[in-house]
């Protein structure tokens, strides 16, 4: 389930992880964008409910040095022995260069570094080195963990992909549909996690979570590089009205521009049955960590977290 949930305090959070796991949900996972941090939610998941694992998916490595970096997920690592999971990207423009002042700068680059440097650092070994887009001198962890966590890569396009694949234990991905995912598994290659976290909106009012549904396609699909990835997974001629509409300016056309079809495909909407059964295709396709978030619009969060459980 992705956390911290809208609308909940973030103190009033541990009733809500301990319910989680109640109901048989595995894992717990953040984001980080323009609300919470990436990692503050996990720390009150690690000692709120000691069976959940917990993820970041993801946090940028542009927006914190890299032995800051290091040293949260150390720290979380820490809390959560064996249970923690960090999850890193590249994020985009808007978030790096618009929200933290930035540059985005070798996307692909940065990240690969960054994956090499975390390999050594989160080891314990002394890091003193160059890579290509930073430098490092003489960088230790000062508390020595007993796990290193797994390190995955967001991914988008067949480039970072492989990256994942190559050189971290496996790649999260989103914004995709279940059907994307035979497309998007093979470049990353066997043997890996795929983390993927799917958009749910938990109700039979289909008018509704269309509505919904539309609003997030059009904040999210309108940005550059979630534009290139639908190009890339054929859905282009699909998408140009809204990309057309968007870009000039038509916000209200943007939104009446999204298929039905499009819609469908990237939001999981229905009774929490159909919606079980939806999610399951994409483990079906290759996904081997569904991670949930919630829309609003649907279900009270009680009943959605209930009805879309493992034991639901």
């Amino acid at each position: 389930m992705t956390v911290p949930f809208d609308d909940v305090p973030l103190s009033e959070h541990r009733r809500w992880f301990e319910r989680l796991s109640e109901l048989g949900y595995t894992d717990v996972w953040t984001g980080e964008a323009n609300a919470a941090d990436g990692f503050t939610p996990l720390a009150v998941a690690a000692l709120s409910a000691p069976g959940l694992r917990l993820g970041t998916a993801v946090v940028p490595v542009y927006t914190r040095g890299p032995g800051l970096l290091a040293m949260q997920a150390a720290t979380l690592a820490e809390l959560a022995p064996g249970r923690f999971a960090l999850g890193i990207g590249s994020s985009s423009d808007v978030i790096v260069e618009r929200w933290n002042a930035t540059a985005f700068d070798e996307p692909y680059k940065r990240v690969r570094d960054t994956v090499r440097f975390l390999r050594l650092a989160l080891s314990g070994e002394k890091v003193d080195a160059s890579f290509e887009t930073f430098t490092v001198r003489g960088f230790r962890l000062g508390r020595r963990i007993e796990q290193p966590p797994p390190v995955y890569v967001a991914a988008l396009r067949p480039g970072m992909l492989r990256l994942a694949g190559r050189e971290a234990n496996g790649a999260i991905v989103n914004w995709l549909s279940a059907d994307d995912v035979r497309q998007v598994v093979p470049e990353i290659g066997p043997g890996k996690e795929v983390v993927a976290r799917i958009f749910v909106c938990p109700t039979e009012d289909v008018e509704r979570a269309r509505f919904v549904g539309r609003m997030g396609i059009a904040a999210y699909l309108n940005v550059a590089v979630y534009a290139a990835f639908h190009e890339w997974l054929g859905r282009g001629p699909l998408l140009k009205g809204m990309w057309d509409a968007w870009k000039a300016g038509d916000r209200k056309a943007a939104l009446s521009a999204i298929p039905d079809e499009v819609v469908d495909a990237l939001i999981v909407h229905g009774s929490p049955e159909a919606c079980r059964r939806h999610v399951q295709r994409y483990v079906d396709n290759g996904v081997t960590v569904p991670v949930l978030a919630l829309l609003p619009g649907g279900d009270d969060l009680g009943r959605a977290v209930e009805g879309l459980s493992p034991a639901g």
